[in-house]
């Protein structure tokens, strides 16, 4: 059975998954253990007067003024104008947004943990709650940070000039464009298990997380303790989506608290903590002016971008990662001459800002695909035909966009009509007019993207973070028996890295994917890594086991020719084996010679061994860049406001698939928080900064039945940079959908007048923009 590149086989994991055999935070035992439950705030935004301790119960209950050792989450960025929040594991002075934790309490089982949360009394003294941008900008609006002077962390201003754009310009649209604030739903929430190890001399740390060696430098930082008295442990995690990429203040007041007791204390999120604590995205507001000449050819864009990024920082990302990534992205596939943008980082009394899957992509992605629609409406001309007029053509790769993006390799337009071909666009139109004779009304929309994946160190620098990514490194071994050990940094949540990593190391060691194990996630075992985010997994991870796989290859090859008496030009690696002709010397025999029985090889051997350590990076650091066209056909019920996706199609390019199967789960899935981004997801807060949206009954996940089959179409054209050809595409099928479903929305609506340009586009919205559209038409010119 073919385990290397390309083969389309099920993950290693699931065996134990399916089984119910693994291993979540939840899960783990340990003697003595304690749960935590926390006192979070009720109120959106306040002071803290007093705090006051249930009787009898004082030594299990902390507060801030316990924790005077414990540094506040700080994150830095050296952008001009950016302004550092500290954000405190346990509020210190004042809450900042409801489910703030103002206090840890601990007990024998999480009921009676829960019980002492219940039971201590917190003092508050009401502040004006400030929970929209326009709120926060307004001059007198109540002051988040009081020492900041306003509510902005971070304004940029990438200074385009328009000029010659706007004389040659015939057609001039203007749109607003609003996406909702959502909460990120994996199926296991955040969860922490932290001990003392006192042979270790180590705080060990089991927390469910992306990026296992970030938090040890988190927590050491914080802690005050070395790094190497940390040790973080990622065991199976179920779903992050960026989620579970920073430092949360509930890891870094539980871990204080185990050292401080000398006993194992556990948390985990509940989902009502998650929707109304945990950390949310997405909410951006857009204002664009795009310049475009009788052909629909878009000659340049000016965009205001306004990101609610709410009251803390997040470590290492900053709250200001959005709105950097959505104004160097607005220009996404497509070719520009000018180019304006200004973006805002505003502070309101909401959970801080996590980085999510595409990360500020689905906006701009929605925001730039309504505005190509727009543009070919205004011009009269079929969207598809504007695309492809304005899409970077392959014969131009590869291509820097005019923000600097570096798109390595593809064919943009060629995506785009494979996309048309699978969904028949060329005879919709005629669907849609006898659609329309049957009183149904039925549209089709097109959304192309850029997804940049496994950007490194001279990115991130750029955005001024506190930590950059460098060199990815992984460890392949042969174990005394003759199997694989690969051990790696980065870390596997769901998207399968555990499996294709294997299989990379199969592309070159021509072993069974049986005989491969794989360790990651354990700072105590594996390789330094920032880990997994960025789309980054395959491309850095995957590399960094390739170049250890083919040193270990290499050094296979000379301890193999010595047991066959030849050179090792002369052998070839083929199952589990090193081959000369008929001849072979098993991996189990050369690991025996090396390990077990050294009076077999020479003298002179090369003592390197059979364990390799290699670290990688993409030849360019920009990143490589995966793209695709999402196209989609509604129907529109203007009776009820309910869209029905009816086909949905997605030709995507990848470069190398390593393995089919996988890149097939991780369309399906990041599509299907697409839909949930297009149609169905939003946190809503009322005027006071309360969340309204805190079961999974006010906040709506799209299920099966809400769901459309799926119909992939796939390019391959090979990165020129990475190994392999691969690129990252684990953010990319979730970036497009709002943009393709709204715009075959607003065609399936286009005889009312209807534009809708805000997400989702709930049956309240259709129908909110269906009475406008009536309401304008009643208007005496």
């Amino acid at each position: 059975m073919q385990s290397g590149i390309g083969a389309r086989i099920p993950r290693k994991e699931d065996a134990r998954h399916l089984k119910g055999k693994a291993q979540f935070v939840g899960d783990i035992k340990i003697a003595g253990t304690w749960e935590a439950a926390f006192v979070r705030s009720p109120l959106a935004h306040a002071r803290i007067t007093a705090i006051h301790k249930p009787q009898g119960a004082e030594a299990r209950v902390f507060t801030a003024e316990d924790m005077v050792d414990l540094a506040p989450i700080r994150c830095e960025s050296t952008l001009p104008s950016y302004k550092v929040s500290d954000y405190p594991a346990l509020a210190q002075g004042k809450v900042r947004y409801v489910g703030e934790c103002i206090a840890i309490c601990i007990a024998p089982t999480r009921a009676e943990a829960e019980d002492l949360a219940e039971a201590v009394r917190v003092d508050l003294e009401p502040l004006a709650p400030v929970v929209s941008v326009e709120q926060a900008l307004a001059p007198e609006a109540a002051l988040l940070h009081d020492d900041w002077g306003d509510n902005l962390f971070l304004t940029t201003n990438h200074a385009g000039d328009l000029t010659e754009a706007k004389a040659k310009a015939t057609v001039v649209i203007e749109r607003e464009y609003e996406t909702a604030r959502q909460a990120m739903n994996p199926m296991e929430g955040k969860g922490v298990l932290a001990h003392w190890d006192h042979k270790a001399e180590q705080l060990v740390a089991y927390t469910s997380t992306q990026v296992p060696h970030l938090i040890r430098t988190g927590l050491s930082e914080c802690l005050g303790l070395d790094q190497a008295e940390v040790r973080v442990i990622a065991p199976d995690v179920g779903g992050g989506f960026g989620y579970k990429c920073v430092l949360q203040p509930e890891e870094l007041s539980l871990a204080w608290v185990a050292r401080r007791v000398d006993r194992p204390i556990r948390w985990t999120e509940d989902r009502r903590e998650h929707l109304t604590a945990g950390a949310n995205t997405r909410q951006h507001k857009y204002k664009i002016t795009a310049y475009a000449d009788d052909t629909g050819r878009l000659l340049g864009l000016d965009a205001d971008i306004w990101v609610d990024v709410g009251a803390y920082s997040v470590w290492p990302f900053t709250a200001c990662l959005e709105a950097a990534q959505a104004g160097g992205n607005l220009p996404g596939p497509y070719d520009l001459g000018a180019y304006a943008c200004r973006t805002y980082s505003v502070a309101t009394n909401k959970p801080g800002f996590t980085p999510y899957r595409g990360v500020a992509r689905p906006g701009v992605c929605f925001a730039m695909e309504l505005t190509m629609d727009a543009i070919a409406r205004a011009v009269g001309r079929d969207p598809l035909e504007v695309r492809c007029l304005n899409l970077v053509q392959g014969a131009a790769m590869p291509y820097t966009n005019i923000t600097g993006k570096f798109y390595d390799s593809g064919d943009y337009p060629a995506a785009a009509r494979a996309a048309a071909e699978m969904i028949d666009s060329a005879n919709f139109r005629a669907r849609q007019k006898a659609a329309a004779a049957e009183g149904r009304h039925i549209g089709i929309g097109f959304s192309t993207f850029t997804e940049q994946s496994a950007h490194g160190t001279k990115v991130f620098a750029a955005w001024g973070l506190p930590l950059v990514p460098g060199y990815e490194q992984a460890m392949v071994k042969l174990t005394p028996s003759g199997t694989v050990e690969v051990r790696s940094g980065n870390h596997s949540f769901g998207q399968g890295l555990e499996t294709t990593i294997a299989q990379v190391a199969c592309e070159w060691l021509k072993t069974d994917l049986a005989q491969v194990k794989v360790t990651m996630g354990d700072t105590g075992l594996t390789p330094y890594s920032t880990g997994a985010y960025a789309s980054r997994g395959m491309v850095m991870a995957g590399g960094a086991v390739s170049k250890a796989a083919e040193e270990l290859a290499r050094r296979l090859k000379i301890h193999g020719a010595h047991l066959l008496q030849c050179k090792p030009d002369e052998v070839e690696i083929n199952d589990c084996a090193v081959t000369n002709g008929i001849a072979s010397a098993s991996f189990a025999e050369i690991a025996s010679a090396w390990y077990l029985h050294p009076d077999r090889l020479p003298d002179d051997v090369n003592t390197a061994g059979l364990e390799v350590t290699e670290g990688y990076k993409p030849d360019i650091d920009t990143g490589v860049f995966t793209y695709a066209t999402h196209a989609a056909i509604v129907e529109v019920d203007p009776a009820t406001g309910r869209t029905t996706i009816l086909d949905y199609v997605i030709f995507e390019d990848c470069g190398r698939r390593v393995n089919p199967l996988i890149l097939d789960g991780q369309s399906y899935g990041g599509a299907a928080q697409g839909i949930g981004t297009a149609l169905f997801e939003e946190v809503i807060y009322d005027a006071a900064g309360q969340p309204l949206t805190s079961t999974l009954a006010d906040y709506i996940l799209p299920g099966p039945a809400e769901l459309p089959h799926f119909r992939l179409g796939h390019a391959e054209t090979l990165s020129p940079y990475s190994r392999h050809g691969i690129k990252g595409v684990g953010e990319g099928a979730a970036i497009a959908p709002a943009g393709a479903i709204v715009n075959a929305i607003n065609d399936a609506l286009s005889g009312y007048g209807v534009e809708l340009t805000q997400i989702p586009a709930t049956p309240h919205r259709v129908l909110s923009a269906l009475l406008d559209a009536q309401d304008k038409q009643k208007v005496p010119a």
